[in-house]
């Protein structure tokens, strides 16, 4: 089967006839932005819920932090933190979308009743995750990674960010279909923010149409990052704290939106929720017909064709 084009259609989830918007539910300690808040199971599932009432199409749970620096915790725990989460919000009837690079979390999570495994790996974490996820027959997203937390800052080099990304994730993505997973099922990701600066964060942002040319839908997760506290610091002052972005996130997401991306991941929900919709009507707005002028004859519209004043 031909892979999708443009925005594009995930096979396995609802089809939304816009940028749909991914709200974010971290049941961790020490994630960047929000670590702590939603650590307990019911406070985390009511935030799921708050999330989809504000606007989110999916909710994407996430039992690790990804965080620059971040030490990984064990299987269990990740398990125990993520499972009851994402069968709490599937029972409510949310699309839940699981966070993991483990391949054991992914298919209890499925099992659990999430649609989507959203891997930050591609599935180059755990070699079984691949095999799984073509078993289940569920939807996968493959962001560009280079390593883990504790390495990902000094990986952060290039000579060509947009196209060092593209060519690895095309190689991924290969890798990916070549382990049975239906490329109609696939969404690719650049992983701002993962092994890369601020500079090349923005690059990618500014080059979303060669990304969408690789063929597949595109998830953009700019949400609190830090490019955008470099963005809006004036020169030599401290970037805002994390939860001081949602305005800049809310930006990104409208260009993304505008640029054709499938899914944009956001802490803060309401904003991005009105700006994705604010640009699905741009992009639907066609021109109204001019009115005839009074008098015309709408068979001859210059009533004066010698010019006669």
């Amino acid at each position: 089967m031909s892979k999708p084009h443009g925005r594009g259609h995930v096979e396995g989830l609802p089809d939304w006839d816009r940028c749909a918007v991914m709200g974010v539910v971290n049941v961790t300690p020490d994630s960047f932005s929000d670590g702590g808040r939603w650590f307990d199971t019911t406070a985390a599932v009511k935030h799921g819920l708050d999330l989809v009432a504000q606007g989110a199409d999916l909710v994407d749970v996430g039992g690790e932090s990804t965080r620059p620096g971040a030490t990984r915790v064990d299987e269990a725990e990740e398990l125990r933190r993520v499972i009851p989460v994402v069968r709490g919000l599937a029972s409510e009837g949310v699309t839940v979308s699981v966070d993991t690079m483990r391949a054991r979390v992914a298919e209890q999570a499925l099992a659990a009743g999430a649609l989507l495994v959203n891997d930050v790996s591609g599935g180059l974490a755990d070699p079984a995750m691949i095999p799984v996820v073509a078993e289940a027959g569920a939807p996968f997203v493959v962001m560009h990674w280079r390593g883990f937390s504790e390495d990902m800052n000094s990986l952060a080099v290039y000579e060509d960010v947009v196209g060092e990304v593209l060519a690895e994730l095309r190689v991924r993505l290969d890798a990916v279909v070549e382990g049975g997973i239906a490329p109609e099922r696939i969404v690719v990701d650049p992983g701002l923010g993962f092994a890369k600066n601020a500079e090349h964060d923005l690059a990618l942002v500014a080059h979303m149409r060669e990304l969408r040319a690789l063929g597949y839908p595109v998830l953009v997760a700019a949400s609190r990052k830090r490019f955008l506290g470099r963005v809006l610091a004036a020169p030599g002052a401290t970037p805002p704290p994390a939860r001081e972005r949602d305005a800049a996130t809310a930006a990104v997401s409208a260009i993304a939106a505008h640029e054709g991306a499938w899914a944009v991941r956001v802490h803060e929900v309401r904003a991005t929720a009105d700006a994705v919709r604010v640009a699905r009507a741009v992009e639907g707005a066609v021109s109204p017909p001019r009115p005839a002028r009074a008098g015309a004859d709408p068979q001859h519209p210059h009533p004066n064709p010698e010019g006669a004043r």
